[in-house]
Protein backbone atom coordinates (compact mmCIF):
# COMPACT_ATOMS: atom_id res chain seq x y z
CA UNK A 1 0.00 0.00 0.00
CA UNK A 2 1.56 3.67 -0.49
CA UNK A 3 -0.60 5.10 2.35
CA UNK A 4 -2.37 3.88 5.25
CA UNK A 5 -5.31 1.95 3.58
CA UNK A 6 -8.66 0.63 6.11
CA UNK A 7 -8.80 -3.02 5.88
CA UNK A 8 -11.87 -4.76 7.39
CA UNK A 9 -12.04 -8.24 8.23
CA UNK A 10 -16.05 -9.97 8.86
CA UNK A 11 -14.57 -12.97 11.29
CA UNK A 12 -12.14 -13.08 14.20
CA UNK A 13 -11.61 -16.74 13.47
CA UNK A 14 -8.69 -18.43 12.74
CA UNK A 15 -7.88 -17.37 9.08
CA UNK A 16 -9.92 -13.40 9.79
CA UNK A 17 -7.47 -13.23 13.31
CA UNK A 18 -4.08 -14.40 11.65
CA UNK A 19 -4.52 -11.90 8.83
CA UNK A 20 -5.35 -9.22 11.05
CA UNK A 21 -2.45 -10.02 13.13
CA UNK A 22 -0.04 -10.46 10.43
CA UNK A 23 -1.04 -7.41 8.82
CA UNK A 24 0.26 -5.56 11.87
CA UNK A 25 3.74 -7.70 12.11
CA UNK A 26 4.35 -6.93 7.93
CA UNK A 27 3.59 -3.07 8.90
CA UNK A 28 5.83 -2.82 11.95
CA UNK A 29 8.20 -4.11 10.64
CA UNK A 30 9.13 -1.19 7.41
CA UNK A 31 5.87 -2.36 5.18
CA UNK A 32 3.45 -0.11 4.93
CA UNK A 33 0.97 0.79 7.18
CA UNK A 34 -2.79 -0.86 6.72
CA UNK A 35 -5.81 0.62 9.48
CA UNK A 36 -7.16 -2.82 10.70
CA UNK A 37 -10.52 -3.25 11.66
CA UNK A 38 -11.73 -7.02 12.59
CA UNK A 39 -15.38 -7.86 13.12
CA UNK A 40 -16.43 -10.96 15.10
CA UNK A 41 -20.00 -11.52 16.43
CA UNK A 42 -19.17 -14.03 19.02
CA UNK A 43 -18.35 -12.65 23.03
CA UNK A 44 -15.23 -14.07 23.35
CA UNK A 45 -11.17 -13.03 21.98
CA UNK A 46 -10.35 -14.90 19.12
CA UNK A 47 -9.56 -18.41 19.85
CA UNK A 48 -8.19 -21.99 17.83
CA UNK A 49 -11.45 -23.92 16.59
CA UNK A 50 -9.02 -27.05 16.55
CA UNK A 51 -8.82 -27.04 20.12
CA UNK A 52 -12.31 -27.08 21.02
CA UNK A 53 -12.03 -30.93 21.07
CA UNK A 54 -9.33 -30.78 23.99
CA UNK A 55 -11.14 -27.73 26.01
CA UNK A 56 -14.50 -30.46 26.12
CA UNK A 57 -12.47 -33.54 26.98
CA UNK A 58 -11.01 -31.20 30.08
CA UNK A 59 -7.12 -31.41 28.77
CA UNK A 60 -7.38 -27.36 27.70
CA UNK A 61 -8.51 -24.53 29.74
CA UNK A 62 -10.35 -22.28 27.39
CA UNK A 63 -8.04 -19.32 27.70
CA UNK A 64 -5.31 -21.48 26.83
CA UNK A 65 -6.71 -22.06 22.93
CA UNK A 66 -6.57 -18.21 22.77
CA UNK A 67 -4.89 -16.71 19.51
CA UNK A 68 -2.20 -14.55 19.96
CA UNK A 69 -4.28 -10.50 19.94
CA UNK A 70 -4.11 -9.08 16.67
CA UNK A 71 -3.43 -5.76 15.44
CA UNK A 72 -5.81 -2.96 15.13
CA UNK A 73 -9.19 -2.69 16.52
CA UNK A 74 -11.67 -5.35 17.15
CA UNK A 75 -15.18 -4.97 17.72
CA UNK A 76 -17.46 -8.08 18.67
CA UNK A 77 -20.80 -7.10 16.51
CA UNK A 78 -22.20 -9.07 13.51
CA UNK A 79 -21.78 -7.36 10.14
CA UNK A 80 -25.15 -7.34 8.34
CA UNK A 81 -25.07 -5.90 4.98
CA UNK A 82 -22.22 -4.72 2.81
CA UNK A 83 -22.77 -1.89 1.11
CA UNK A 84 -20.17 -2.00 -2.27
CA UNK A 85 -20.80 1.15 -4.05
CA UNK A 86 -19.93 3.10 -0.76
CA UNK A 87 -17.78 0.57 0.38
CA UNK A 88 -19.13 0.30 3.80
CA UNK A 89 -20.23 -2.86 6.30
CA UNK A 90 -23.42 -1.94 7.98
CA UNK A 91 -23.37 -3.94 11.68
CA UNK A 92 -26.36 -5.30 14.05
CA UNK A 93 -25.71 -2.11 16.62
CA UNK A 94 -26.10 0.29 13.84
CA UNK A 95 -22.17 0.90 13.63
CA UNK A 96 -21.26 1.40 9.93
CA UNK A 97 -17.41 0.20 8.68
CA UNK A 98 -15.80 1.89 5.95
CA UNK A 99 -13.41 0.15 3.96
CA UNK A 100 -11.02 0.51 1.03
CA UNK A 101 -10.32 -3.22 1.11
CA UNK A 102 -12.75 -5.81 2.55
CA UNK A 103 -12.09 -9.69 3.81
CA UNK A 104 -14.69 -11.64 4.27
CA UNK A 105 -13.67 -14.49 6.60
CA UNK A 106 -16.91 -15.54 7.89
CA UNK A 107 -16.35 -19.48 8.34
CA UNK A 108 -18.78 -21.95 7.97
CA UNK A 109 -22.10 -23.02 10.54
CA UNK A 110 -22.95 -26.43 11.06
CA UNK A 111 -25.28 -28.33 9.43
CA UNK A 112 -28.60 -29.28 11.40
CA UNK A 113 -30.19 -32.50 10.20
CA UNK A 114 -33.68 -32.68 9.74
CA UNK A 115 -34.72 -34.69 12.11
CA UNK A 116 -38.47 -35.12 13.69
CA UNK A 117 -38.87 -33.33 16.68
CA UNK A 118 -35.15 -30.95 16.06
CA UNK A 119 -37.47 -28.03 15.51
CA UNK A 120 -40.72 -26.58 16.00
CA UNK A 121 -43.07 -24.15 14.35
CA UNK A 122 -42.16 -21.12 15.51
CA UNK A 123 -38.73 -22.44 17.58
CA UNK A 124 -35.81 -20.01 17.65
CA UNK A 125 -33.53 -22.50 19.53
CA UNK A 126 -32.96 -26.23 19.74
CA UNK A 127 -34.36 -28.26 22.44
CA UNK A 128 -32.79 -28.57 25.69
CA UNK A 129 -29.68 -30.75 25.96
CA UNK A 130 -29.25 -30.97 21.79
CA UNK A 131 -26.10 -29.27 21.03
CA UNK A 132 -24.09 -27.93 17.72
CA UNK A 133 -20.63 -28.62 18.29
CA UNK A 134 -18.68 -25.48 16.42
CA UNK A 135 -18.14 -22.58 18.54
CA UNK A 136 -16.56 -21.75 22.06
CA UNK A 137 -20.25 -21.14 23.62
CA UNK A 138 -21.12 -24.60 22.40
CA UNK A 139 -17.95 -26.00 23.80
CA UNK A 140 -18.75 -24.29 26.99
CA UNK A 141 -22.19 -25.52 27.38
CA UNK A 142 -21.32 -28.68 26.12
CA UNK A 143 -19.03 -29.12 29.10
CA UNK A 144 -21.33 -27.58 31.63
CA UNK A 145 -23.84 -30.12 30.80
CA UNK A 146 -21.73 -33.64 30.22
CA UNK A 147 -21.42 -35.64 33.80
CA UNK A 148 -20.12 -39.10 34.32
CA UNK A 149 -23.39 -41.21 33.38
CA UNK A 150 -24.64 -39.12 31.48
CA UNK A 151 -26.12 -40.60 27.66
CA UNK A 152 -24.95 -38.68 25.29
CA UNK A 153 -25.72 -39.36 21.65
CA UNK A 154 -23.14 -37.91 18.75
CA UNK A 155 -24.44 -37.42 15.34
CA UNK A 156 -22.06 -38.02 12.96
CA UNK A 157 -18.97 -39.92 12.39
CA UNK A 158 -16.11 -37.67 10.88
CA UNK A 159 -13.70 -35.59 12.09
CA UNK A 160 -15.55 -33.27 14.44
CA UNK A 161 -17.75 -36.15 15.73
CA UNK A 162 -15.33 -38.74 16.51
CA UNK A 163 -13.09 -35.89 18.70
CA UNK A 164 -16.34 -34.89 20.18
CA UNK A 165 -17.28 -38.78 21.25
CA UNK A 166 -13.83 -39.08 22.83
CA UNK A 167 -14.55 -36.14 24.84
CA UNK A 168 -17.28 -36.71 25.83
CA UNK A 169 -16.36 -40.26 26.76
CA UNK A 170 -12.70 -38.57 28.59
CA UNK A 171 -15.84 -37.07 30.79
CA UNK A 172 -17.25 -40.36 31.93
CA UNK A 173 -20.51 -39.84 29.31
CA UNK A 174 -21.85 -43.26 28.04
CA UNK A 175 -21.57 -42.37 24.78
CA UNK A 176 -23.20 -43.81 21.66
CA UNK A 177 -22.05 -42.34 17.85
CA UNK A 178 -24.42 -42.52 15.13
CA UNK A 179 -22.57 -42.50 11.49
CA UNK A 180 -25.13 -42.43 8.20
CA UNK A 181 -22.25 -43.31 6.11
CA UNK A 182 -20.61 -47.24 6.21
CA UNK A 183 -17.57 -46.48 7.58
CA UNK A 184 -15.97 -43.66 9.91
CA UNK A 185 -13.98 -40.08 8.47
CA UNK A 186 -15.08 -41.68 5.61
CA UNK A 187 -13.61 -38.13 3.85
CA UNK A 188 -10.21 -38.93 5.20
CA UNK A 189 -10.13 -42.68 5.54
CA UNK A 190 -10.00 -45.92 3.61
CA UNK A 191 -11.57 -48.70 5.24
CA UNK A 192 -9.48 -50.55 6.82
CA UNK A 193 -8.41 -47.17 8.79
CA UNK A 194 -11.59 -46.21 9.48
CA UNK A 195 -11.62 -49.45 11.11
CA UNK A 196 -8.83 -49.07 13.44
CA UNK A 197 -10.12 -45.59 14.57
CA UNK A 198 -13.60 -47.71 15.20
CA UNK A 199 -11.72 -50.00 17.44
CA UNK A 200 -10.12 -47.42 18.72
CA UNK A 201 -13.19 -45.77 19.98
CA UNK A 202 -14.66 -49.00 21.13
CA UNK A 203 -12.03 -49.79 22.99
CA UNK A 204 -12.60 -46.63 24.69
CA UNK A 205 -15.92 -47.70 25.96
CA UNK A 206 -18.11 -45.86 22.78
CA UNK A 207 -20.66 -47.73 21.26
CA UNK A 208 -20.62 -47.00 17.12
CA UNK A 209 -23.02 -47.70 14.48
CA UNK A 210 -22.17 -47.44 11.07
CA UNK A 211 -24.68 -47.38 8.46
CA UNK A 212 -27.38 -45.97 10.86
CA UNK A 213 -29.51 -43.43 9.90
CA UNK A 214 -31.28 -40.93 12.53
CA UNK A 215 -35.03 -40.17 12.13
CA UNK A 216 -36.15 -37.56 14.62
CA UNK A 217 -35.98 -36.87 18.53
CA UNK A 218 -38.11 -37.26 20.90
CA UNK A 219 -38.33 -34.26 23.30
CA UNK A 220 -40.36 -33.98 27.06
CA UNK A 221 -41.20 -30.36 28.64
CA UNK A 222 -38.56 -29.33 26.76
CA UNK A 223 -35.62 -31.49 26.91
CA UNK A 224 -34.46 -34.48 24.82
CA UNK A 225 -35.04 -37.45 26.07
CA UNK A 226 -34.49 -39.92 22.98
CA UNK A 227 -33.11 -40.25 19.36
CA UNK A 228 -34.98 -42.23 17.11
CA UNK A 229 -33.26 -44.30 14.30
CA UNK A 230 -34.86 -45.45 11.15
CA UNK A 231 -34.83 -48.71 12.03
CA UNK A 232 -37.51 -48.07 14.97
CA UNK A 233 -34.72 -48.35 17.64
CA UNK A 234 -34.66 -45.66 20.64
CA UNK A 235 -31.76 -44.33 22.50
CA UNK A 236 -32.15 -42.95 25.50
CA UNK A 237 -30.79 -39.78 25.31
CA UNK A 238 -29.72 -36.42 28.19
CA UNK A 239 -27.15 -35.03 25.77
CA UNK A 240 -27.80 -35.26 22.07
CA UNK A 241 -24.84 -33.65 19.78
CA UNK A 242 -25.16 -32.43 15.87
CA UNK A 243 -21.49 -33.07 14.24
CA UNK A 244 -23.04 -33.51 10.95
CA UNK A 245 -20.89 -31.55 8.79
CA UNK A 246 -20.54 -27.71 8.16
CA UNK A 247 -21.70 -25.34 5.38
CA UNK A 248 -19.63 -22.24 4.27
CA UNK A 249 -21.24 -19.15 5.93
CA UNK A 250 -21.76 -17.25 2.18
CA UNK A 251 -25.47 -14.84 3.07
CA UNK A 252 -23.44 -11.68 3.39
CA UNK A 253 -21.70 -12.36 -0.30
CA UNK A 254 -24.77 -13.49 -2.10
CA UNK A 255 -26.67 -10.52 -0.74
CA UNK A 256 -24.13 -8.23 -1.70
CA UNK A 257 -23.83 -9.49 -5.00
CA UNK A 258 -21.01 -11.38 -5.21
CA UNK A 259 -20.19 -15.13 -6.92
CA UNK A 260 -20.67 -18.02 -4.50
CA UNK A 261 -21.41 -21.76 -5.45
CA UNK A 262 -20.33 -23.93 -1.97
CA UNK A 263 -18.59 -21.08 -1.29
CA UNK A 264 -17.77 -17.58 -2.43
CA UNK A 265 -15.52 -17.84 -5.42
CA UNK A 266 -12.03 -16.20 -5.47
CA UNK A 267 -9.13 -15.83 -7.77
CA UNK A 268 -5.19 -16.39 -7.50
CA UNK A 269 -5.58 -13.37 -5.38
CA UNK A 270 -7.92 -14.52 -3.02
CA UNK A 271 -10.07 -11.87 -4.70
CA UNK A 272 -13.86 -11.80 -5.66
CA UNK A 273 -15.44 -9.85 -8.66
CA UNK A 274 -15.46 -7.01 -6.30
CA UNK A 275 -11.78 -5.76 -6.77
CA UNK A 276 -11.98 -4.29 -3.39
CA UNK A 277 -13.37 -7.67 -1.62
CA UNK A 278 -11.65 -10.78 -0.90
CA UNK A 279 -12.31 -13.93 0.96
CA UNK A 280 -10.41 -16.48 2.73
CA UNK A 281 -10.99 -19.65 5.27
CA UNK A 282 -13.86 -22.09 5.50
CA UNK A 283 -16.20 -19.34 3.41
CA UNK A 284 -14.00 -19.28 0.40
CA UNK A 285 -13.80 -21.85 -2.65
CA UNK A 286 -10.81 -21.15 -4.77
CA UNK A 287 -10.58 -23.23 -8.36
CA UNK A 288 -13.73 -25.07 -7.18
CA UNK A 289 -12.83 -26.27 -3.64
CA UNK A 290 -13.68 -25.43 -0.29
CA UNK A 291 -11.02 -26.83 2.23
CA UNK A 292 -12.70 -26.18 5.23
CA UNK A 293 -9.17 -27.08 6.97
CA UNK A 294 -6.87 -24.85 9.30
CA UNK A 295 -3.62 -25.15 6.99
CA UNK A 296 -4.94 -24.06 4.01
CA UNK A 297 -6.61 -21.04 5.98
CA UNK A 298 -3.89 -19.81 7.55
CA UNK A 299 -2.00 -20.19 4.27
CA UNK A 300 -4.24 -18.02 2.39
CA UNK A 301 -3.94 -15.40 5.60
CA UNK A 302 -0.64 -15.38 4.74
CA UNK A 303 -0.87 -14.95 0.87
CA UNK A 304 -3.29 -12.19 1.29
CA UNK A 305 -2.10 -10.18 4.46
CA UNK A 306 1.55 -10.08 1.58
CA UNK A 307 -0.78 -8.89 -0.97
CA UNK A 308 -2.66 -6.46 0.84
CA UNK A 309 0.86 -4.93 2.30
CA UNK A 310 2.92 -5.40 -0.38
CA UNK A 311 4.07 -2.48 -3.45
CA UNK A 312 4.24 -5.09 -5.75
CA UNK A 313 1.57 -7.58 -7.56
CA UNK A 314 -0.51 -9.68 -5.40
CA UNK A 315 0.90 -12.94 -3.95
CA UNK A 316 -0.81 -15.76 -5.92
CA UNK A 317 -2.54 -18.55 -4.32
CA UNK A 318 -1.86 -21.96 -6.02
CA UNK A 319 -4.20 -24.07 -3.20
CA UNK A 320 -2.99 -26.05 -0.56
CA UNK A 321 -1.46 -29.35 0.14
CA UNK A 322 -3.18 -30.22 3.27
CA UNK A 323 -2.11 -32.45 5.89
CA UNK A 324 -4.22 -33.78 8.39
CA UNK A 325 -3.24 -35.18 12.13
CA UNK A 326 -5.24 -35.82 15.06
CA UNK A 327 -3.86 -37.73 18.31
CA UNK A 328 -7.27 -39.57 20.00
CA UNK A 329 -6.74 -39.44 23.80
CA UNK A 330 -3.44 -37.79 24.11
CA UNK A 331 -2.15 -38.99 26.97
CA UNK A 332 -4.55 -41.45 28.09
CA UNK A 333 -5.39 -44.51 28.19
CA UNK A 334 -5.68 -46.09 24.42
CA UNK A 335 -4.26 -43.28 22.27
CA UNK A 336 -4.42 -43.37 18.39
CA UNK A 337 -2.43 -41.09 16.30
CA UNK A 338 -3.47 -40.15 12.83
CA UNK A 339 -2.14 -38.42 9.78
CA UNK A 340 -4.11 -38.35 6.29
CA UNK A 341 -2.66 -36.35 3.19
CA UNK A 342 -3.35 -35.99 -0.65
CA UNK A 343 -5.59 -38.65 -2.45
CA UNK A 344 -5.99 -42.05 -0.07
CA UNK A 345 -8.61 -43.68 -2.52
CA UNK A 346 -6.36 -44.84 -5.50
CA UNK A 347 -7.92 -45.00 -9.15
CA UNK A 348 -7.21 -47.64 -11.56
CA UNK A 349 -3.27 -47.79 -12.35
CA UNK A 350 -2.45 -46.40 -9.30
CA UNK A 351 0.07 -48.56 -6.32
CA UNK A 352 -0.78 -48.77 -3.45
CA UNK A 353 1.69 -50.34 -0.47
CA UNK A 354 0.56 -50.70 2.58
CA UNK A 355 1.72 -52.25 6.11
CA UNK A 356 -0.44 -53.08 8.72
CA UNK A 357 -0.17 -54.33 12.28
CA UNK A 358 -3.42 -55.04 13.79
CA UNK A 359 -2.30 -56.21 16.92
CA UNK A 360 -0.61 -52.85 17.97
CA UNK A 361 -3.27 -51.09 15.94
CA UNK A 362 -1.02 -49.49 13.47
CA UNK A 363 -1.54 -48.69 9.94
CA UNK A 364 0.29 -47.33 6.86
CA UNK A 365 -0.45 -47.44 3.60
CA UNK A 366 0.45 -45.04 0.50
CA UNK A 367 -1.11 -44.28 -2.38
CA UNK A 368 1.85 -44.14 -6.16
CA UNK A 369 0.62 -42.46 -9.28
CA UNK A 370 3.00 -42.86 -11.92
CA UNK A 371 6.46 -41.75 -9.73
CA UNK A 372 4.53 -39.85 -7.64
CA UNK A 373 3.51 -39.78 -4.21
CA UNK A 374 -0.27 -38.85 -4.28
CA UNK A 375 -1.67 -39.44 -1.05
CA UNK A 376 -1.34 -41.60 2.36
CA UNK A 377 -2.95 -42.60 5.72
CA UNK A 378 -0.99 -43.42 8.65
CA UNK A 379 -2.45 -44.44 12.12
CA UNK A 380 -0.58 -45.30 15.25
CA UNK A 381 2.63 -44.59 14.50
CA UNK A 382 3.85 -41.69 13.22
CA UNK A 383 7.45 -41.18 12.98
CA UNK A 384 7.68 -41.69 9.09
CA UNK A 385 5.18 -39.12 8.29
CA UNK A 386 7.55 -36.38 8.23
CA UNK A 387 9.44 -37.76 5.57
CA UNK A 388 6.67 -39.12 2.97
CA UNK A 389 5.17 -35.41 3.68
CA UNK A 390 8.14 -33.56 2.43
CA UNK A 391 8.01 -36.07 -0.96
CA UNK A 392 4.18 -35.40 -1.07
CA UNK A 393 4.12 -31.74 -0.98
CA UNK A 394 7.84 -31.74 -3.12
CA UNK A 395 5.99 -33.34 -5.76
CA UNK A 396 9.07 -34.96 -5.63
CA UNK A 397 9.15 -38.06 -8.73
CA UNK A 398 10.53 -41.44 -6.84
CA UNK A 399 13.09 -43.66 -8.09
CA UNK A 400 12.25 -45.67 -11.14
CA UNK A 401 12.39 -48.89 -8.33
CA UNK A 402 9.82 -47.28 -6.09
CA UNK A 403 8.22 -50.24 -3.76
CA UNK A 404 12.08 -50.42 -2.34
CA UNK A 405 12.04 -46.64 -0.80
CA UNK A 406 8.33 -46.67 0.44
CA UNK A 407 8.94 -49.35 2.31
CA UNK A 408 11.98 -47.64 4.12
CA UNK A 409 10.19 -44.77 4.62
CA UNK A 410 6.73 -46.54 5.87
CA UNK A 411 9.04 -48.59 8.63
CA UNK A 412 9.74 -46.20 12.25
CA UNK A 413 13.15 -45.74 11.08
CA UNK A 414 12.16 -44.32 8.31
CA UNK A 415 11.27 -41.04 9.11
CA UNK A 416 14.20 -40.34 11.52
Amino acid sequence: MTSEKRVVVIGAGLAGARLAQRLGELGASGGPAARVTLLGEEQHPPYNRVLLAEVLAGRLAPEVVALPAPAGRQLRVKAERIDRSARTVHCADGTRVDYDHLVLATGSNPVLPPLRGLLTPGATELPAGVHAFRTMDDCLALSAAVRPGLRAVVVGGGLLGVSAARALARRGAHVVLVQQSERLMERQLDAQSSQLVHRNLTGAGIEVHTECRVRGIGVRDGQVVRTELADGYHLGTDLLVLACGVRPRTGLAAEAGLGVREGVLVDSALRTGDPHIHAIGDCAEHEGRVYGLAAPALEQAEALARTLAGSGPPVRYRGTRALTRLTLAPGGQDPLDLAVFGQTEPLPGDDVVQIGDATRGTFRKVVVRGDRLVGGVLLGELSAVGALARVWEGEEPLPAESEAPLLHLLTPDGGS
